[in-house]
């Protein structure tokens, strides 16, 4: 990896609510999960329901911008126990944390796709907040085509009120965000295989891909420390939503 000590990771994530650690996948270990995505997204996703893949234009493949439940996949279900992930997760959490079904993100050239600022946990509904989100870069991401901007220490506040949006796979965001906000903001730029983690409550944004021809894609996989549980009230108000908003914009349901 990196080589940053591991007290200065865990320092660091505590401190300021994200880390990022340089080269986290390397060589073969890079080349054999961009592989196995570039395998699911041509075998699997024309399978999926439209609430599992979700793309700005369904008719014009290309435009994929988001993958979810790809537990259901034989090779994805298994990297959710990769040691290396699984001990960087506890390490930073602070106690044993296991993987959820793993994601992928994308912005598409020539698509405009703003993620909108939000806290992870509103949708999660975590008590206690032992989580974090593992987010590896398998492009060069930078200002230009979205890299993710984190409020630095917004993790300490608890969440913040969200409300309803029109973005597909971030059906909730926080709409009173404010010039001081936007000033503790931290632009994270990675080279493929750099992996940017942040706790759950970690308020973070990024903006659409400006490039006409940069991919902007990511792997992730959001790990729960073994004390969490979830907040099922909360939880069932946040699927409701969800589920209207799928309906609004015409999706088979999940």
């Amino acid at each position: 990896m990196d080589g940053q000590p591991v007290g200065s990771r865990k320092e660091a994530y505590d401190r300021d609510g994200f880390v990022i650690v340089r080269e986290f996948l390397v060589g073969k270990e890079l080349t054999t999960l961009q592989s196995q995505l570039d395998r699911y997204i041509r075998d699997v996703v024309p399978t999926l329901s439209s609430s599992s893949a979700f793309f700005h234009d369904r008719s014009r493949p290309e435009t994929l911008k988001q993958l979810q439940h790809m537990g259901c996949d034989a090779f994805f279900n298994e990297y959710r126990a990769h040691p290396r992930w699984c001990e960087l997760a506890t390490e930073l959490i602070g106690e044993t944390s296991e993987a959820q079904e793993p994601e992928w993100f994308s912005k598409p050239p020539g698509t405009v796709h703003v993620t909108p600022p939000h806290q992870d946990n509103f949708y999660f509904c975590l008590r206690p907040p032992h989580a974090a989100t593992l987010w590896l870069a398998l492009d060069p991401v930078d200002e230009e085509n979205g890299c993710l901007r984190y409020v630095r220490q917004s993790h300490r506040k608890g969440i913040r009120s969200h409300n309803a949006t029109q973005v597909l796979g971030f059906s909730q965001g926080i709409f009173e965000y404010s010039e001081a906000d936007q000033g503790n903001e931290v632009e994270v730029t990675l080279q493929p295989g750099d992996l940017a983690i942040h706790h759950c409550e970690t308020i973070h944004r990024a903006d659409a891909n400006q490039s006409l021809v940069r991919q902007r894609r990511a792997f992730a996989m959001v790990f729960r420390g073994q004390s969490c549980q979830r907040d099922e009230t909360a939880f069932d108000r946040y699927q409701t939503s969800v589920k209207a908003q799928h309906q609004e914009l015409g999706l088979d349901a999940s």
